[in-house]
């Protein structure tokens, strides 16, 4: 087997878990994928239909991806099933470092599961952990047991939903305010993952509250290696310097949480 993680490997999906009516795991074996940090990603080849980046959800013995249903592709993944075979590239990225001591992590909707394989690397340092996850409502919840289990004994799990029916009624980002003011927390680090829209407020948060901030970010992407430039936000490219950036590299993407970039390049509000 190659080596080389531009090399496209076809796996065979071992299993497939839905999570939720719009969101599903895929499990495969790889071994590139099994030695990638917490906030890598890798480029998803549904063969016949089209090249997508997905982060990580699982890494490990057995690897898995955690894709909500937003397009062609993934409607095409989620009719796959499992012994279906997909392709793979990478992994590719910086992931996010880890910092021991008093962490805060903050997702939103489907961007925990880019944060899971994180939370639990944090629990292996003995970090104490508060969870602030945001969801449409109870029946988009997804690997809530996971997150539970990586916090104990010391940390907390926090969840707000649009309709309140479950937790804080608000976005994620309110309550991530709410507890901040509340409880003044002094947090080694937070690390985010979610909606640009939802990033950039926990980014000003953050700024707000001088607390230091690794976010990951998403973008459209065709190549996954830094040469074809469809994913550049301000100076940056997601695929190459990121996906995961810091407070200094945030400053320099005023476009972030505002506007995106489509398949021709062309920004469109978000």
């Amino acid at each position: 087997m190659s080596t080389n993680i531009n090399f496209r490997r076809i796996v065979k999906l071992v299993r497939v878990v839905e999570e939720n009516p719009r969101v599903k795991t895929f499990w495969f074996k790889d071994a590139l994928c099994s030695k990638a940090k917490p906030g890598q990603f890798i480029m998803v080849w549904i063969i016949g239909v089209d090249e997508i980046p997905l982060s990580l959800s699982t890494i490990g013995d057995l690897c898995s991806v955690t894709v909500a249903k937003v397009g062609d592709a993934t409607e095409a993944m989620h009719r796959l099933k499992p012994d279906d075979l997909i392709g793979v590239r990478g992994p590719y990225g910086n992931g996010f470092k880890i910092v021991k001591g008093r962490v805060a992590v903050v997702a939103g909707g489907v961007g925990l599961a880019t944060l899971l394989p994180l939370v639990d690397k944090l629990k292996d340092y003995g970090c104490w952990i508060e969870v602030f996850l945001g969801f449409r409502s109870k029946h988009d919840v997804f690997q809530l047991a996971r997150v539970e289990r990586a916090v104990r004994p010391n940390g907390a799990v926090m969840i707000a939903t649009d309709d309140g029916s479950i937790g804080f009624k608000g976005l994620v980002s309110e309550l991530f305010e709410t507890h901040l003011k509340r409880s003044k927390p002094s947090y080694d680090v937070v690390y985010t993952c979610g909606p640009p829209a939802m990033i950039r407020r926990v980014y000003e948060l953050c700024e707000a509250w001088n607390l230091k901030i690794q976010a990951s970010l998403e973008a459209y992407m065709k190549c996954g290696i830094g040469i074809c430039g469809s994913c550049c936000i301000g100076p940056y490219r997601v695929c190459k310097d990121g996906p995961v950036f810091s407070a200094p590299q945030l400053r320099k993407m005023p476009e972030l949480g505002l506007y995106k970039r489509g398949p021709d390049g062309v920004k469109i509000p978000v």
